[in-house]
């Protein structure tokens, strides 16, 4: 356990954080298992307008540094590109 002030602010500080983050998380899965799930319905129209939420979504959660910035734009890439070949 911690013994000085300043450690134990922060451990009360990566908790709040860890809990901020782990939300984001799982906001930016959710969106695009919902993207994955149109593409394979086969709605593109749909599909393209849930990818427009899904990546900005995505790309503010890599900003926030929840995932790195080429983790989101790897993602991002290739979900543009199974919607496009549908």
């Amino acid at each position: 356990m911690a013994n000085h002030k300043s450690a134990k602010t922060r451990i009360v500080r990566n908790n709040k954080r860890s809990l901020i983050n782990g939300a984001r998380r799982s906001r930016v899965r959710t969106f695009v298992k919902k993207v994955d799930a149109l593409i394979a319905a086969k709605d593109k129209e749909a599909a393209a307008a849930a990818f427009i939420t899904a990546e900005s979504e995505m790309m503010r959660a890599a900003q926030k540094g929840v995932f790195k910035k080429n983790t989101a734009s790897r993602t991002i890439s290739r979900l543009a590109q199974k919607i496009k070949a549908l």
